[in-house]
């Protein structure tokens, strides 16, 4: 037993990288508890163990009340000692690894994975990246998609808990951040640092919107994320499983963003009021409808991206003194939400 188990430490210490001296430690610490157990020793005993980690071999000593310490290591005790330290080093191999898991997913939160679909029920959805699996909660799911088995897909790691058994891994499929990452992943003008996805609005499943910036004035920013006739932002949609993307101009200037924000809809004039943090749009009459998208989508998308309440109006609304459609971006659970409304609720409402 005592070769084996220097073979077996000087075996751990190369291929898993554990510290020979931190299982002597939890192995010491284990057969003193496997000695007062198996014989019967009272708390008020002192009861120490040493393993020579030269040799392997093993020694038990105690000390009574007023007395000095005394080497009282059992005939038997090498059969207790084996079974002992087999359970210390499957237990230490199982907490290293785990331990490596979680700081190598940890270090990973905010990054994207791909995994296949393992399991798929009301619940959750479990996806196996491998050595571990990540749980795809409802919360995190996108209502269109159908997580079927061995279907293979990308997720972004919102969350890495250490547990006492394998780290939970926590995916998500409709965080924006997943947008964003895939555009990272196929536009390398961003990696390099020239372009900078400035705000992303999403509505997952359905349609997103980006603003983009590039700090290099030779490089057109949406022209490096939409690609070479389309292919990068199609690479994107495709992973996506459909979703339309918006790719837009980010401004400093805040009625050219807002402009911007709301294409494919053309924009005649926009007035900002900074005090309340909110733009005035007005659009020709044919363009009223592309503005403001089916069920408001379009305008709601274009308020997230640019964190400002955004009025639309026609021109003939304009000159006929009419109440346009408002969009305003709230918080809502800690995340990001928008919140629709118009002037005539907002006068029903007092």
């Amino acid at each position: 037993m005592n070769i084996e188990l220097i073979d077996a430490l000087k075996a751990l210490q190369q291929e898993k990288n554990i510290n020979p001296d931190e299982i002597i430690e939890a192995l010491e610490q284990a057969l003193v508890s496997a000695y007062r157990k198996n014989y019967h020793i009272e708390e008020e005993t002192g009861v120490r163990v040493e393993v020579n980690p030269s040799d392997g071999n093993i020694k038990v000593f105690t000390t009574e009340e007023g007395q000095k310490e005394k080497e009282v290591t059992p005939e038997n005790f090498g059969r207790i000692a084996a079974q002992t330290a087999k359970q210390v080093v499957l237990q230490r191999i199982r907490d290293v690894e785990r331990g490596i898991m979680y700081e190598e997913y940890h270090d990973r939160e905010g990054d994207i994975v791909t995994g296949i679909v393992q399991q798929s029920d009301p619940r959750y959805i479990l996806i196996s990246l491998g050595k571990v699996e990540a749980l795809l909660p409802p919360s995190e799911q996108v209502s269109t998609e159908k997580y079927r088995h061995g279907t293979r897909l990308k997720a972004y790691i919102v969350e890495v808990r250490k547990t006492s058994r394998d780290p939970q891994i926590v995916v998500s499929r409709n965080h924006p951040g997943l947008l964003k990452r895939l555009f990272e992943l196929e536009v390398p003008e961003i990696t390099d640092g020239f372009v900078e996805i400035k705000s992303v609005a999403r509505e997952a499943g359905s349609r997103s919107k980006i603003a983009v910036w590039a700090n290099d004035s030779n490089i057109d920013p949406v022209g490096a994320c939409v690609g070479p006739r389309g292919s990068r932002v199609r690479m994107v949609v495709s992973e996506l499983w459909g979703e339309k993307i918006d790719v837009v101009h980010f401004s400093e200037d805040i009625g050219e963003f807002v402009a911007n924000s709301l294409s494919p809809a053309k924009v005649k004039e926009v007035n900002v009021d900074g005090d309340e943090h909110s733009a005035e749009v007005i659009v020709p009459d044919n363009q009223l409808s592309l503005a403001i998208g089916k069920e408001g989508q379009n305008a709601r998308l274009a308020a997230k991206l640019t964190g400002w309440r955004i009025d639309i109006k026609s021109e003939t609304q304009i000159q006929e003194g009419e109440d346009g459609v408002s969009h305003a971006p709230v918080e809502e659970e800690g995340q990001e939400a928008i919140e629709e409304t118009t002037e005539d609720d907002d006068k029903l409402n007092g």
